[in-house]
């Protein structure tokens, strides 16, 4: 252990800091005084952690949170793991879709993500390995992560390497080789890292029933949905091979199924306007045929490997300036519901890459500093370090329309400041619709719940957000509120790793989701 930088980490400890400002000038004056340069804080974390492990200390949580590089990446409440299939055909033909050769569909090789899977030659193990490791080195808690799956259209690939690649990510999160999936799943609900949501990506018309069923077998929770845009013609002028109908009907499907639903959006396609981009948006949250969960905002940008480029060559298509793009996304921003994520906004190709359209790649906090732009979208309301008084915390309830149900969004939230503490979304279908899964049958749907703020461990005790004990509360509402409409079942799609915090509150296995029955007692 180097002697400085021990030196460095007792100094810190004697005064922890109450901020991340205070840190930093503590740890430029400690190496100022032993004329050091200032380590990088992965170097003091890996001190830190052998100091404590030696001497037998207790944590602090202070230093560790300071010393965390990029903390934002478990603000949410889980860490994220992403991984990217190998590249495989894809049924699509989409004018703005980079092709470049050995890289998955709509891939390209200098994205972060990219470099990260291509070093690891796509092997999905590798993959899920890597990035524990990496989250754990810089200070991250890896107990409760959420598995996304990238590379084009998931329903495309061969059954059996659908099979093997989340067998295989499963049993990086379990430390050990199981002989079937189902084995890895069944020791992940107590392995040190559980996979507490799965997300596949694929396009709406590749989507059926059966599909549907594969996935929830496969341990998936949420789907990404390439939907790019609501309009036939504009969708037709960009050879997308699909129409606005196979969209509804893939949503419906997702639905039913308790699924959590993310679009994929794209503004300035060829074809559309500032004008039509905004029509969109709108009809998202005002028709109930969509209503997304989430959604990621990937303004169309022209590469080399596209399609478009010829026509952007022959000066057939026009990308919107910066200024167009930039007042379109404040009018976005404006009109997205309280219960909506914003996910992303731009996808993160390299400028380099970029031969037309935006190259802002920090566009997203321009516009949050654009006195124009007031988002309450569910990313921007994230109580994530914000002190609070639980007292303060409101209990809501939203309701709108969507596939044939009514879905309601119940949270918890600060009124000052507009933040977001906890939520979930029930589904309540339609008493008269029969549902392609029969285990779900009659059943109310908790889709999703989720707990804001620095991710706590499995088994910790804190004072955060996360164990303030908001989930339990309001799962006990959403039952409530099931059976005062007459439902006499409740089912949650249970991420593989949360299936023992389900059974805890007396849920039961019933096919690939866990069941309660209701009563009035």
């Amino acid at each position: 252990m180097n002697k400085s930088h021990l030196a460095i980490i007792k100094y810190l400890l004697k005064q922890p800091a109450d901020n991340r400002l205070d840190f930093d000038r503590q740890k430029r004056q400690i190496c100022n005084h032993l004329r050091l340069p200032a380590p990088d804080n992965t170097t003091l974390l890996k001190v830190y952690h052998q100091l404590v492990k030696n001497q037998k200390n207790k944590t602090n949580p202070l230093i560790l949170r300071w010393l965390k590089k990029r903390e934002v990446r478990t603000l949410s409440g889980v860490a994220p793991i992403a991984v990217l299939t190998k590249p495989y055909p894809c049924p699509g033909h989409c004018l703005y879709c980079p092709g470049e050769k050995g890289m998955p569909k709509s891939y390209l090789s200098n994205e972060p993500a990219v470099m990260r899977a291509v070093l690891t030659k796509f092997d999905p193990h590798t993959q899920v390995k890597v990035r524990l490791q990496a989250l754990k080195q810089n200070g991250h808690h890896t107990d409760k992560c959420e598995l996304i799956v990238m590379g084009g259209t998931w329903s495309y690939l061969p059954k059996n390497y659908q099979t093997w690649f989340i067998k295989r990510c499963f049993d990086a999160f379990n430390g050990r080789t199981a002989k079937t999936l189902a084995q890895a799943q069944e020791w992940n609900e107590k392995a040190l890292h559980r996979c507490i949501g799965l997300t596949l990506e694929t396009r709406p018309d590749y989507i059926n029933p059966t599909e549907v069923r594969r996935w929830r077998e496969l341990g998936a929770t949420r789907v990404e949905l390439g939907v790019q845009h609501l309009d036939d013609k504009i969708l037709k002028l960009n050879h997308r091979g699909h129409g606005v109908k196979e969209t509804v009907a893939a949503t419906k499907l997702f639905k039913q199924a308790g699924f959590k639903i993310t679009y994929h959006l794209m503004p300035n396609l060829p074809g559309s306007t500032p004008t039509k981009d905004l029509a969109v948006f709108k009809k998202l949250f005002t028709s109930p045929d969509f209503q997304p969960d989430q959604i990621k905002i990937y303004p169309c940008v022209v590469t080399k490997d596209a399609p478009l480029f010829k026509l952007y060559k022959r000066g057939k298509y026009q990308p919107y300036s910066d200024k167009q793009l930039r007042d379109l996304l404040v009018k976005i921003k404006k009109i997205i519901p309280p219960y909506v994520r914003i996910t992303r906004l731009i996808r993160d190709i390299p400028a380099e890459s970029i031969v037309g359209g935006n190259k802002i790649s920090n566009l997203r906090q321009l516009l949050a500093a654009d006195p124009r732009t007031k988002c309450r979208c569910i990313r921007c309301r994230e109580i994530k370090n914000t002190k609070f008084k639980i007292q303060n915390s409101k209990f809501k309830i939203q309701k709108y329309p969507a596939s044939d149900g009514t879905e309601y969004f119940l949270s918890y939230e600060l009124a000052k400041p507009d933040k977001l503490l906890a939520f979930l979304r029930l589904r309540l279908p339609n008493k008269n619709e029969t549902n392609f899964l029969p285990e779900l049958q009659g059943a109310a749907l908790i889709r999703e719940i989720h707990t804001y703020g620095q991710m706590i461990p499995v088994g910790e005790k804190s004072v955060a957000a996360q164990h303030l004990g908001l989930g339990k509360k309001l799962i006990l509402r959403a039952e409530k509120l099931a059976l005062k409409n007459s439902f006499k079942k409740i089912a949650v799609i249970a991420g593989i790793g949360v299936r023992p915090y389900y059974a805890k509150l007396g849920y039961q296995p019933c096919g690939t989701y866990y069941c309660k029955q209701l009563t009035t007692r």
